[in-house]
């Protein structure tokens, strides 16, 4: 198919992306999002998203006329929607679809014959066939013979998104055949990594199988760091040398886990197959448990949390991002704080981000200022790269906790401190 105009139904950390790098090869572009702020923001040339060059990247999809932003869409030859799919709230654990149900009612009456509508949002299986397909042919066309209809999952990793957009792999999964090969179509346009076709639930259980098994694979890795903290063995030590078995590939403990995918997504497939998933359901719990794991070991590391002052280093959830969703880091600082610890956070990507009940600091030496103990809750690499020994100068105190194993033991302990690390001795379990 040939495709000139493109309207992406979300711009987040996606939808922004995406749109960006089609306008850059040449498609005319209505990005468009209901967040007013968001639309202002783009309109003045800046981005609401930290991801490396994507501001240079919008900008240039604006400057050149490809990219135009809007509050509502446009008819075009294709749409994909990229909006968010969270938990509803409660604790059902079930998709909350409203975003994508109101996207796709939103195309209704722009859909016209011989077009690709493609979905992006990450959803339990089934839902472009038995939610989004309904939805589109209210506008009295038929998904497949009037119309193609597609699934395909986004695969990148926040800090590498521009790159991995382009050289990854993509799986694009249509209602039809026909739906199938337009959607590789439109992707081909920028997408240098292989495209591999095939039916629309096949598509979104593979974006649900992928960070299933991360989640999975990273709550073994915390269950293993329980056991090392009660029988005094190092973690960190033992996960290098079983690595070096040919066959194993043992992921790194931490605090939890976080982000809008490994934190998020195994519970659609739970939600499809609650009888069937039962590994699923436990490794959930395992990593849902950790932040509160942690707060334990800082209780025990201080004696007690009830007036400490702590200084907390991360609230993103994972190293070098600015993206504060599902993070784990937020949930052991607001736990800190509601036993009683008097908490600082610094997150330096988004200094002023607040965490119930603790105290938001505007820089590092801010947040050291005469805390007792220090704490890494993300491995960020100016936080990685920290002097133990300027560290000590602005404390009062001298405990520092690693949970993620990253601090060099030996220039903590001789800057004077007391180190703890996640997964080394002590019986915490």
């Amino acid at each position: 198919m040939d495709f000139q105009t493109l309207c992406v139904l979300g711009l987040g950390y996606i939808g922004l992306p995406t749109a960006s790098t089609f306008a850059t090869h040449g498609l005319r572009v209505i990005g468009v999002d209901v967040d007013r702020h968001v639309v202002d923001v783009l309109r003045n040339g800046e981005v609401h998203i930290h991801e490396p060059g994507l501001r240079t990247l919008v900008q240039a999809a604006i400057h050149s006329g490809n990219l135009v932003v809007s509050e509502v869409p446009e008819a075009a030859d294709a749409f994909v929607i990229a909006v968010p799919t969270p938990l509803s709230e409660g604790a059902d654990k079930q998709a909350d679809l409203s975003y994508v149900i109101a996207a796709s009612e939103s195309i209704v009456p722009y859909i016209q014959p011989g077009n690709l509508v493609v979905l992006e949002s990450t959803s339990p299986p089934r839902t472009t066939l038995d939610v989004v397909a309904p939805i589109l042919e209210r506008s009295g066309l038929q998904a497949g013979s009037d119309f193609h209809l597609a699934y395909t999952p986004e695969r990148v990793l926040p800090g590498q998104i521009l790159r991995e957009l382009i050289e990854n792999a993509r799986v694009i999964g249509g209602i039809d055949r026909a739906s199938a090969e337009a959607g590789r179509d439109l992707y081909a346009i920028f997408v240098r990594g292989e495209i591999l076709l095939t039916d629309a639930t096949t598509a979104e259980m593979v974006k649900l199988m992928e960070n299933t098994y991360r989640d999975i694979n990273i709550a073994v890795a915390n269950e293993f760091a329980r056991v090392a903290d009660r029988l005094g063995v190092d973690i960190w030590e033992a996960i290098e040398l079983a690595n070096r078995h040919p066959r194993i590939d043992i992921l790194r403990p931490g605090p939890g886990v976080g982000g809008h995918c490994i934190s998020i997504d195994p519970w659609f497939l739970v939600q499809t197959a609650p009888d069937l998933t039962p590994i699923t359901q436990q490794a959930r719990q395992t990593n849902d448990d950790q932040p509160a794991y942690v707060v334990n070991l800082v209780n025990q590391t201080l004696d007690g949390l009830s007036g400490r002052r702590i200084a907390a280093l991360g609230l993103a959830y994972k190293s070098d991002v600015d993206d504060l969703r599902e993070s784990p880091a937020i949930e052991v600082a607001r736990l800190l704080a509601s036993e009683g610890a008097k908490v600082r956070t610094y997150e330096p990507f988004d200094p002023g981000a607040v965490v119930p009940g603790a105290e938001p600091a505007a820089s590092l030496e801010m947040a050291l200022q005469d805390v007792e103990a220090v704490i890494l809750l993300v491995d960020h690499q100016t936080f990685r790269e920290l002097d133990p020994q300027q560290v000590k100068g602005m404390m009062s105190g001298h405990v520092a906790i690693d949970t993620h194993g990253v601090w060099d033991r030996a220039a903590w302990d001789s800057a004077g401190f007391e180190l703890h690390v996640l997964g080394v001795g002590g019986e915490n379990a």
